[in-house]
């Protein structure tokens, strides 16, 4: 199975969807992980709301730094358009999704934030599959 690495500042709302999305699409060809570069050490309520409407109970995660993640080489590292590079994470490759911080956000537009970590995390799955 292949690493996958999602980043954020916070570790509270878009890394952990993407882990979740992961988890749900991903199973036997990507083992997933999530951190931030300055985690609050909660998950978003309205993280747990949006990812509980579409059957995923987030309150299972807990909100990590780079530094709590497996040390090692990741297929992927990505990064969800919060500005961080994690120079110091090992990953063959790199890619910032440039998503906007739903956290401020009504429901409605936060899960079309939600709707489209969902795409981006089906479509990195498929090109790992190749």
């Amino acid at each position: 199975m292949k690493k996958v690495l999602f980043v954020c500042v916070e570790n509270s709302c878009r890394s952990q969807m993407a882990e979740a999305f992961g988890k749900m699409h991903g199973k036997g060809i990507i083992d997933v992980y999530s951190s931030g570069s300055k985690p609050s050490g909660i998950i978003n309520p309205k993280a747990i709301s949006s990812m509980s409407d579409v059957g995923y109970n987030l309150n299972q995660h807990i909100s990590v730094g780079l530094d709590e993640v497996p040390q090692e080489t990741y297929e992927y590292a990505i990064t969800m358009g919060c500005g961080d590079e994690c120079p110091m994470i090992n990953a063959e490759n790199r890619e910032d999704w440039a998503l906007p911080d739903p956290k401020h956000m009504e429901a409605a537009e936060f899960n079309k934030i939600r709707d489209i970590i969902e795409a981006e995390v089906k479509d990195l799955i498929s090109k790992i599959k190749g």
